[in-house]
């Protein structure tokens, strides 16, 4: 086993361990509900102090691979939410299901002219006004995604007003009389964390992200917002529901 004092240069020696304890994870050295360890033992094994394991512990939380109990230990929790794509996906309604307390906040908005792709989904015009909201969802506190949803300015023109207040894309819409929507269309691909991203997720960066692209449309098929949204991989399953 390379020692983490020996891996490539350039990485902080607590990330590094951290790499290492995840690949072990990810090979099944750990399984779920395994306790890792001792402090001083994972010091003594790398050679560092206790304040640099903790702070690779403290990684590896933050990766959804690990949790905390005071007291007791470090125990391995690979589990991760299960988020259904179907007809109908609600991120509160998912989350509350698996037992766990929901929450979107919205970290910036902007207007701006609609590029192509976005005018094509939403039927707009190239170049027409559309709103950006930039959202923050997590569960029981810990961040699930960053979505960047666009909605018709001419539609829903305090879109950003309205989500704000009530933390809710479902009730948004409400608000401007789409009482219902559906899934069109739904694309899901990968990507690496960036430093925006990472900040918000709470990752490293260059952590894996999955990029769900979906366009929601009114009961009688009128568009009504189209969403990007990067998942932490660490911390969402995404399941493709038939």
């Amino acid at each position: 086993m390379k020692h983490a004092q020996e891996a490539s240069p350039g990485i902080t020696l607590w990330r590094r361990i951290a790499d290492e304890l995840e690949q072990e994870i990810v090979r099944g050295g750990y399984a779920g509900g395994d306790k890792l360890p001792a402090e001083v033992d994972i010091a003594r094994r790398f050679g560092v102090n206790r304040h640099t394991v903790r702070r690779a512990l403290g990684e590896l939380n933050g990766r959804g691979l690990v949790r905390a109990e005071r007291g007791s230990g470090t125990y391995v929790d690979t589990a991760r939410l299960a988020y259904p794509i179907t007809a109908r996906t609600r991120f509160s309604e998912i989350v509350g299901r698996a037992g766990h307390a929901p929450e979107g906040i919205l970290v910036a908005h902007r207007c701006e002219a609609a590029a192509p792709a976005i005018a094509g989904r939403l039927g707009l015009a190239a170049g027409a006004p559309v709103i950006a909201l930039e959202i923050l969802r997590s569960a029981d506190g810990t961040p699930i995604s960053l979505a960047t949803s666009h909605l018709s300015q001419a539609l829903m023109p305090e879109a950003a007003q309205v989500f704000a207040a009530l933390r809710s894309m479902t009730g948004t819409l409400a608000h401007f009389g789409v009482d219902d929507y559906r899934r069109r269309r739904t694309s899901v691909t990968a990507a690496l964390a960036d430093a925006v991203e990472a900040r918000h997720l709470d990752l490293a960066p260059g952590r894996p992200l999955l990029i769900v692209e979906s366009l929601d449309v009114a009961g009688d098929g009128r568009p009504v917002v189209t969403t990007r949204a990067r998942f932490s991989a660490d911390r969402v399953e995404i399941v493709i529901a038939n």
